[in-house]
This record gives C-alpha cells, sequence and structure tokens, in this order.
C-alpha cells in the first residue's frame, strides 16, 4: 500500500472553500485568549461536502480503545447529523490546532465531553445561521433533522451539503452560549457503534504502523545491548554488510541515559546501539543476526529479580526510610485488636506485550523530517525528536497511524527518535520495525514491588490498623515512573489508625506506565490484605468491603476525594449480579470479590474459579459493577473495554512476569510470557450504574479489582492465600 502523500499544510486545507466542500472552523476559545498570540483559538474538525456526507477528524490516536469512533460521536451528535452519512479522518499531530492529542490515562471522555458537543454545536450553528440568512428570517425560526436544516413555519429544508458553502460568511458563535441537546433526544450518544476500523481490520486492509510504506523505502533493525544503558565496546559490521540486500549497518553511539525519565516520566533520547538497513526487513534481521557487537560492561548487569526480593524484605526488617501517611496509633491499635494479620506480597515486572511490535517509519529530506509513528503521545515525540536530531520541532511533522495496541507502551517514542536519526544517517525514507524479542527485551515494564502488611479487627469487625511497609524502586523521595503509591491510596482515610511507609532501591531497569499504571498492581495488594482481614473477623467478604466504607456520601476532598456511596453501589450492584452467598458452591470452587477506584472509575467484581487437586486454575465467569458517571456514549466499545480489561487482568494474574537477571530480561516471546487464550476466557457480564456525575474513561478502571477478586476466589475455594504473582500450580497442589 501507499499512503497519501499528506504533506499539503493541515490548516490551509482546513479554513479554505473548495469544490469538494467547506471546512468549518470555529474558534472554542474565549475572546480574551483569542487575543492572546500563545493561543492559537481555530480548532477544525467538520467538512461537509455536497452530497451531505459528513467528514469528522478524530483528534487522539487510536489505539484500541475506540477513540476514533467516540470522539466524532459527541461531535455527530450535536451537529445532528446521521450516523451513516459520517467518514471518519484521523488528524495529524497538530497541537496548534487540536490542542493536547494523547492516549492515556483513560482521559478522552472527561477531556472531550463537553467540549467536542460544542464543536458539533458550533457547526449546527453555523448551518442554521447560513439557511435564516437564505431564506431572510432569525435563526429561532430554523430547527435541524440529520443533515438537513428546517424552516419551521413553513417546512422547507435545506440539506446541510447545499448550505455548506455559504457558512464561508457566518461567524461562528461562542460556543459556550449553545444550548446542548437534552440527553433525551439523543440519536448518536448512547447507541451502540461498531469501531470504525472494523471492516479494515478484519479484511486485512493496511492500516496500522507496521502496514506504512513510502516510495524507495528501505527497512532496519536496531540491535541494543541485553544489558540496559550498556554501549558498544566494539562492533565488527562486515559480516553483516555482506548479506544480500543489506545497504548499511552503522554504530550509534547514542547516550545511555536515554532510558532515564524525563519530562513525564519517559524516556528522554536515543539508546546506544548499532543500526542495520536493507532492502527488505528480512535482509536486515539476517544482516542483524550476523553482527559482533560487544558491549561495555554497566552497573546495572549486577541486578537480578532474585536480588530485589532479598534487598525487600532486608529493608522492611529494618526502619522505613520515610512515612507517607501516620493517622492515629498504628502499634498501639494493633495491640488491642482481637485478631491480628501480617503479610508480604509481591508482584513482578511486566512487558506490555503490544501485538504490533514498536515500529516507525521516517523520512528525513531537505533538513525536516516526515515520521509515520503508532504513538500514544505524538507531541513529546515530536519535542524528543527535535531535541535529539538538534532540528526545529517545526520542521518535524507527525502522521498518527493505529496502533496494534498500546496499554501505555507507547506513551514512549524511543522508536520514534530510533527511525528518525537511522532515516536522517540512511538517507532514504526508512521503516524500523523490532522483532518480539526486542519487544520484550526493552519495554518500560510495569516496575515490580513488595508490601509488609500488619492490620488488626476488633471483636465487632471493624478495622482498626492498618500498617503497609511499601518496598519500591527509586532514590530517596523520587520513585521510577509508575512505582509509587499516593498518601491517600485506599482504605486509608476510613481506617483510623494507618500508616502507610516506603522504601526505595536503586534500579537500573526502565519502567513506565501499563494499563491503569499503580493500581493495577495496587489493587492485588490491598484488596487481597483486606480480604484477609474479613476473613480474620469472620465476616462475610462483601458486607466486610461494604462496611469498611462507612456511610458517607464522600471522603476527602477534591481531587482527591472518594466517593464511598458510588462504591458501595457497585459493590451491592455486584452481588446481587452475581448472587453472593446465595448458591453453596461444588468442593474446589468458590467466588471472590474485590473494588477500586481509578481513573475516576468505581469499578466492584466478583470471580467465580474452580480450582482442580493438580493446582489448575479455571476461571468460570466474572461479574462487573461499575459507575463511571451519567452517560456510556458508546455502549459496544465500553462493553469491549471492560471485557477486554477484566481479560487482560487475568492473564497477568495467571501467566505473566518479567523476571531479571544479570541486568538482562529472560523472557523472550509468547513461548515464555504467556498472554490467556482463548479457551481459558471466561463470560463477562458488565453492568453500568447510571449516576448523577459526568461520565468518566474506560480503558483502564476495570482491570484492577480483576486480579484480586480471582485470588480471593482462589482462597474461598482452597483456602490457599496467593501473595505473589503469576499464581503457578505449586501454590495450589494439595
Amino acid at each position: 500500500m501507499t499512503y497519501h502523500d499528506l504533506k499539503a499544510n493541515r490548516r490551509e486545507i482546513l479554513t479554505s472553500v473548495g469544490a469538494g466542500g467547506l471546512t468549518l472552523a470555529f474558534s472554542i476559545a474565549s475572546k480574551a485568549e483569542a487575543q492572546d498570540d500563545t493561543v492559537k483559538p481555530l480548532n477544525a474538525y467538520v467538512r461537509v461536502a455536497p452530497n451531505g456526507k459528513v467528514t469528522i477528524t478524530a483528534k487522539n490516536p487510536e489505539v484500541g480503545q475506540g477513540v476514533k469512533t467516540m470522539l466524532p460521536m459527541l461531535i455527530a451528535e450535536e451537529l445532528d447529523v446521521a450516523w451513516e452519512d459520517v467518514v471518519i479522518e484521523q488528524a495529524d499531530s497538530d497541537p496548534k490546532a487540536y490542542g493536547r492529542q494523547f492516549a492515556g490515562g483513560s482521559m478522552a471522555t472527561p477531556l472531550h465531553w463537553e467540549e467536542l458537543r460544542r464543536v458539533g454545536a458550533v457547526a449546527r450553528a453555523m448551518l442554521i445561521q447560513a439557511a435564516a440568512t437564505a431564506w431572510n428570517c432569525g435563526p429561532g425560526d430554523c430547527a435541524t433533522v440529520p443533515g438537513n436544516v428546517v424552516h419551521k413555519p413553513s417546512g422547507k429544508k435545506r440539506t446541510y451539503g447545499s448550505l455548506a458553502m455559504a457558512c464561508a460568511n457566518v461567524t461562528p458563535p461562542d460556543p459556550k452560549s449553545l444550548t446542548l441537546k437534552d440527553p433525551k433526544t439523543y440519536n448518536i450518544i448512547g447507541k451502540p457503534k461498531a469501531q470504525y476500523d472494523v471492516a479494515k481490520i478484519v479484511t486485512g486492509e493496511p492500516l496500522f504502523g507496521i502496514d506504512v510504506r513510502r516510495p524507495g523505502m528501505l527497512y532496519a533493525t536496531y540491535e541494543k545491548a541485553p544489558v540496559f544503558a550498556a554501549t558498544v565496546a566494539s562492533a565488527d559490521l562486515e559480516p553483516a554488510k555482506s548479506v544480500k540486500g543489506v545497504r548499511k549497518a552503522f554504530v550509534v553511539e547514542g547516550d545511555p541515559k536515554a532510558m532515564s525519565p524525563g519530562p513525564g516520566n519517559i524516556g528522554q533520547g536515543l539508546m546506544p546501539g548499532v543500526a542495520v538497513v536493507a532492502d527488505s526487513w528480512w535482509a536486515a534481521r539476517k544482516g542483524r543476526d550476523k553482527l559482533n557487537i560487544k558491549w561495555n560492561d554497566h552497573p546495572t548487569s549486577k541486578q537480578s529479580s532474585k536480588l530485589f526480593a532479598e534487598q525487600a524484605k532486608a529493608i522492611a526488617a529494618g526502619k522505613a526510610q520515610r512515612t507517607a501517611r501516620n493517622d492515629g496509633d498504628v502499634d498501639a491499635a494493633l495491640k488491642a485488636s482481637a485478631k491480628t494479620v501480617e503479610a508480604a506480597y509481591a508482584y513482578p515486572f511486566l512487558s506490555h506485550a503490544n501485538l504490533e511490535p514498536q515500529n516507525c517509519t521516517a523520512e528525513f529530506k531537505d533538513g525536516k523530517l516526515e515520521i509515520w509513528a503508532p504513538t500514544q503521545n505524538p507531541e513529546p515525540g515530536r519535542q524528543l525528536t527535535a531535541k535529539t536530531l538538534g532540528i526545529n520541532p517545526d520542521d518535524i511533522t507527525v502522521h498518527m497511524i493505529r496502533g496494534g495496541g498500546g496499554f501505555g507502551r507507547r506513551l514512549a517514542n524511543d522508536y520514534m527518535v530510533e527511525a528518525a536519526w537511522i532515516a536522517r544517517e540512511t538517507g532514504a525514507p526508512v521503516k524500523l520495525l523490532w522483532t518480539r524479542e526486542d519487544d520484550m527485551a526493552h519495554d518500560h515494564y510495569r516496575p515490580a514491588g513488595f508490601h509488609f502488611f500488619r492490620g488488626g479487627v476488633d471483636a465487632a469487625g471493624n478495622v482498626t490498623a492498618w500498617h503497609d511497609h511499601f518496598v519500591t524502586f527509586g532514590e530517596g523521595t523520587t520513585m521510577a515512573p509508575s512505582a509509587g503509591m499516593s498518601a491517600a491510596e485506599y482504605p486509608a482515610r476510613f481506617v483510623p489508625n494507618c500508616r502507610l511507609e516506603v522504601s526505595t532501591m536503586p534500579l537500573g531497569v526502565p519502567t513506565g506506565p501499563l494499563r491503569a499504571p499503580g493500581s493495577n498492581a495496587l489493587a492485588f495488594v490491598m484488596q487481597s490484605f483486606i480480604d484477609e482481614l474479613a476473613h480474620a473477623a469472620g465476616a462475610d467478604p462483601l458486607a466486610f468491603q461494604i462496611k469498611l466504607l462507612g456511610d458517607k456520601p464522600t471522603v476527602g476532598e477534591p481531587p482527591a476525594a472518594y466517593g464511598a456511596a458510588r462504591m458501595r453501589g457497585v459493590l451491592q450492584a455486584v452481588g446481587e449480579m452475581s448472587g453472593w452467598g446465595k448458591t453453596k458452591l461444588p468442593k474446589g470452587e468458590g467466588m471472590g470479590v474485590a473494588c477500586y477506584y481509578s481513573h475516576l472509575g468505581y469499578f466492584a467484581e466478583v470471580a467465580h474459579v474452580a480450582c482442580s487437586p493438580e493446582g489448575a486454575v479455571k476461571v468460570k465467569k466474572v461479574w462487573v459493577a461499575a459507575d463511571v458517571g451519567s452517560q456510556i456514549i458508546n455502549p459496544h466499545g465500553a462493553l469491549n473495554q471492560v471485557q477486554g480489561s477484566v481479560l487482560d487482568g487475568l492473564s497477568e494474574a495467571l501467566h505473566q512476569a518479567i523476571t531479571i537477571e544479570a541486568g538482562r530480561v529472560e523472557q523472550s516471546n509468547f513461548t515464555d510470557y504467556r498472554l490467556m487464550r482463548i479457551s481459558e476466557a471466561p463470560a463477562v457480564e458488565v453492568k453500568f450504574l447510571k449516576t448523577d456525575f459526568p461520565p468518566t474513561g474506560l480503558g483502564e478502571p476495570a482491570l484492577p479489582p480483576a486480579i484480586p477478586a480471582l485470588t480471593n476466589a482462589i482462597f474461598a475455594a482452597t483456602g490457599k492465600r496467593i501473595r505473589s504473582l503469576p499464581i503457578t500450580p505449586d501454590m495450589l497442589r494439595a
């Protein structure tokens, strides 16, 4: 496939009138902001063709989370156009036109729920004004039905396509002056819509970063040291150059500190390595296999997963480095408790394991750089590339190409910088493609962690004391990316005597956000230990969770407020859905419950498992109750996200661990870093509670409680407590 030439200036296209129709461009900034030269008030999202087809631009990167469909739905609803008449176009990276464009944190809905509806409302108002001018009447005499403006007194109609040209003379109204539609009248929002690219995906049409082609394009591989940040001592390049089809092989000095966290906790440069460029990717791979590279020694080679666990245990035996929270008197409360529990929990490093490995296509010509990248974070990638290559960011164009999975990995843009550097050195368009082994060995991993708990309950089943000494990675108070814990981490603020302590140990392994960063690990340990306290109190775990939340609607102040009433609501709902406590299960089966608040979403989940005497675990079903506010924008996409998150969490718990030995990753592919198979996947039943809160995102918050719901169910089935992941048969054998 040859991608269309995208070099034309987007702003010129989006602000011109042509035979194909008119782009509606309008201000979503205030007049005061518009007078500020640092603010670019025009945002272009909507084009109307004479035949009535409406092209809506999706501003954010699409990595499978559905925003390419969901965000245009917001615009289309307020524009009042039939969904079958909508064509969706992926935006390029253009912060001057679109503001910040990124995929992460489940933020697409909360950030754009109102903004993009107003984008559609402004476009609709302009079409109404154009019709009113043509009919010599006031805009109040006009209304819309999908794709048409109607003159209410006479019933006359004008199609949007026939009015588009006239909109060139219409001044866009202030978006805040417009009244948005009553949700009861929605025709698009709240209705299930298939993801826009599904037909292309299932028919294999080139769509992803890995599919990009450019005229005269070459292919590249990039070999980096197995020990993170080690530099090239020497490299014999001649055997690689002798491979048929290999054009170039060269050492890239890079920066050993490039993987260290920079702004936004992502890598900040180009790692040292050796590039091989060839006519085909296979030739590049064969040439790379013949490289003879010697790597310099590096301090990280002394690190290992086993050593981290030993260090954590030794640190926990002493005094914590700092206290993040200290409410009441934990030690006195533990002494006075009717029952006390002590437990040590651990979880491993994890890889993102995107099905599409990291890749990027770059073309450097006449001092300007053009990039085609499946990135979640295009603008930081542009800035990082400009800094590394020493060029002006304005001379870099980033085309956002659909990514085959993101999960936080594509927030870092190391592959973008590598492709850009190799393309400049090569003097031709270059597609850099990582192997699966590259992806596994050079990820920004979910950090491992270690928690040492003490807790107490009184005779009435109340939690009286909570102490967590969290041993993690970092230096002093600076945590490794995604390795921290909030001082308000639940159940803090719900237990009168609560102490949270943190100690750090150095790390040479790059870490970063993985789907539900932090929460994906913290939910496992926190919710598992709460379950331990419930059993120590002789209480029903679901009732225990509800009791712990208390009777207040909210605890704490914004932005750290915790909606206790919302969490009670989802717990009660999931109990009803699952028939909690109403059925006596066969021997070897059990149900577990867990809840968690993350990314503005409140989730409670129940897992039903069956465990064999040999230690095999079969997840039979998972029930999910979710509170993400007043409106589900695309029910189809919402269900997809929740079910996918749950299966992702179960897969992590049952199969996945990245282990470090001598400073390098031991896993290399899906043979030793397993993903859940279709035959293992349980049914996942989902219920969304409609509450009086603004809608929030769904890409991440369903994952965290899935893991402790599973491990708590295993305890209910076997009496064996899972305190480290992944779950292995020897943990459960009778």
